[in-house]
């Protein structure tokens, strides 16, 4: 089915769900309803909280209207109409006056519509399909109540918020079901807490992350590995601080755009500091310490830098949406001419590090112009487009356009990849930037002698560190590869008379740089490879009374079950052909990443 033919299923299977709520509550006050991927919601303001009782209820009758086969009817109103209509629904009423200021400040006339099915009428400018007979009821299946604020704002009344899903068949609403349950289980939330890998505590804070050793580890060679692979592809790593002045975040327009987004400011000699929201100041800061020629660009610098956002308090989830996260920032100063290999530079090392870690289903999104004000002329839009053009083609990676997708300062390349479950992630960004050169008036010597303005690209790579993680336990479902692994062995001694031969197995290993953990004798040996298992070690290598006679060890891997006895010798050959992909290698001067 076209996605717009669904897309407007979803649309009336939400205002169906919103008919059915205000006959199951009278007096129910409607939020909104829109559309989503997979689904859609309405929120909802009710006398009581709605029980999972409930829910089944909304969804019988919710199904029972769309077999009425009722005809949707789209109606044109005045203000006074719509108004009048909803003069017992403060939030469309709020919503009715927004329309009125946004037509004013455009100078447009006023356009208010309405779709209406039997005696439920909803505000709305569509689309829908004509007849609510066109939805087959057993596609349709509402998933979830969650609280949200109106406006997403938590000075505004908490919704309740129901959501549901909507296919074309009942084939592939099982299919959708079945893909939730395992997506449930794969949640990184859960396998951070089984797994021990992270916790929030709400006495540090909503959205601050408190790393487990064994997640700390996970972060660690993750970020080892990439910093490395950094070095070996010409970025230069630099530091820079948790805090800024005020000045700086007026220079950079953060205080004029971004100040809901920051934390409050500290003041320390009169003066106000913030804790930084992105770091590309500092880099800029880096770059004009001291005059710069053309014979030296491009300038690479790249931070693993933590930055803190105040994102509401509704919107946080576990590590994809925090307060307090790493991003691997990168900011290059080129000249015009280095621009394209610039853009192809930070592309192919992005792809490089994303498929190391198995991530192999990517798709680019150039991101255009957006509607109204944006910084720099149309010929720098147009110039710029086509170099991120230019370097996704050249790089053999799927896009797509993505029209007016583009911040106000430049257009940018989005790498999204898609997960096990075929579920899409935004991770990478490569991005020009018409803004901040200007703002802080950067300048490089050309080989006129003359001061020119450099392009400036900023390069996202993970996104944040937390929410890579995220992916990452959610992509994997805790299993990592070996040289991922928190724990790459774990070493099972079937009784006590085993133990020294264990403790020199471990030594050996160790020292060869594996990570291994030793397990109690005193448990019972089943115990004891069960928890390994659950653990996801990727060898368990089990030693009794003959492996130690013979020099051997009894290995179990993960992903291929039992493998029998080997020596330590042909156990480290494997381990190390295995390791292999964790060595760093320069990509820059390839021709192209392999797909």
């Amino acid at each position: 089915m076209p996605e717009a033919d669904l897309f407007a299923r979803r649309h009336t299977a939400a205002h169906v769900v919103a008919q059915a709520v205000t006959e199951l509550f009278p007096g129910a006050k409607l939020g909104i309803g829109p559309p989503i991927d997979d689904g859609f919601y309405y929120d909802f303001d009710l006398p009581r909280p709605l029980s999972e009782g409930d829910l089944d209820q909304i969804e019988r009758r919710a199904k029972e209207i769309l077999r009425e086969d009722l005809p949707l009817e789209k109606r044109e109103v005045t203000l006074e109409e719509a108004r009048s209509l909803f003069a017992d629904q403060p939030y469309k009423l709020e919503l009715i006056d927004d329309l009125v200021r946004a037509a004013e400040e455009r100078r447009e006339p006023l356009a208010l519509s309405t779709y209406r099915q039997d005696g439920f009428e909803d505000l709305c400018r569509g689309p829908h399909v004509p007849s609510t007979g066109l939805i087959e009821p057993g596609a349709l299946k509402l998933t979830s109540v969650a609280g949200a604020y109106w406006r997403g704002d938590s000075e505004r009344p908490m919704l309740q918020r129901v959501y549901g899903t909507l296919w074309e068949t009942v084939a592939e609403l099982e299919d959708y079901l079945q893909r939730l349950e395992e997506s449930r289980q794969r949640d990184h939330r859960t396998i951070g807490r089984s797994g021990d890998f992270f916790s929030i505590s709400p006495d540090v804070g909503p959205g601050l992350v408190l790393w487990h050793p064994k997640g700390a580890m996970v972060r660690y060679l993750a970020e080892r590995f990439s910093q490395e692979a950094h070095l070996l592809n010409d970025y230069e790593w630099v530091v820079s601080p948790h805090i800024g002045k005020s000045t700086l975040w007026e220079t950079s327009g953060h205080l004029d755009f971004f100040a809901d987004a920051m934390f409050p400011p500290l003041t320390v000699d009169e003066d106000k500091y913030y804790l930084k929201p992105m770091s590309c100041p500092f880099h800029i800061e880096i770059f004009k310490s001291r005059p710069r020629s053309y014979r030296e660009l491009p300038n690479r610098f790249a931070e693993f830098a933590t930055v803190y956002r105040f994102e509401l308090s509704g919107v946080l989830h576990g590590l994809t949406r925090v307060r307090g996260f790493t991003q691997d920032d990168a900011h290059t100063f080129c000249t015009d001419e280095q621009a394209f290999d610039e853009v192809v530079h930070a592309l192919r090392f992005s792809l490089y590090i994303l498929r190391t870690f198995g991530l192999e289903d990517i798709r680019a999104y150039v991101a255009t112009r957006p509607e109204g004000k944006a910084a720099g002329t149309e010929e720098d839009w147009e110039y710029a487009t086509s170099v991120l053009r230019r370097a996704v083609e050249s790089e053999g990676v799927p896009f797509e356009i993505d029209e007016g997708g583009g911040a106000f300062y430049g257009p940018k390349i989005d790498l999204k990849v898609s997960d096990v479950l075929g579920r899409e992630w935004q991770l990478s960004t490569v991005q020009f930037d018409f803004n901040l050169p200007a703002r802080f008036e950067l300048t490089y010597t050309g080989s006129d002698g003359e001061e020119h303005r450099p392009q400036m690209i900023h390069r996202a790579l993970f996104g944040s560190a937390e929410r890579f993680m995220g992916l990452l336990l959610e992509h994997y479902a805790g299993a990592f590869p070996t040289w991922l692994a928190p724990t790459q062995v774990a070493l099972v001694p079937i009784s006590n008379d085993q133990i020294d031969y264990a403790r020199d197995v471990a030594q050996q290993l160790g020292s060869a740089g594996y990570r291994v953990t030793g397990t109690d004798p005193g448990e019972r040996m089943q115990n004891r490879i069960r928890r390994a298992e659950e653990e996801r070690v990727p060898y368990i290598l089990v030693m009794g009374r003959r492996e130690v006679e013979a020099g051997t060890v009894s290995v179990r891997a993960r992903s291929e079950g039992d493998l029998g006895p080997m020596t330590l010798a042909e156990l480290r050959q494997r381990l190390d052909d295995e390791m292999t992909i964790a060595v760093p290698r320069r990509v820059v001067d390839e021709s192209a990443v392999p797909n």
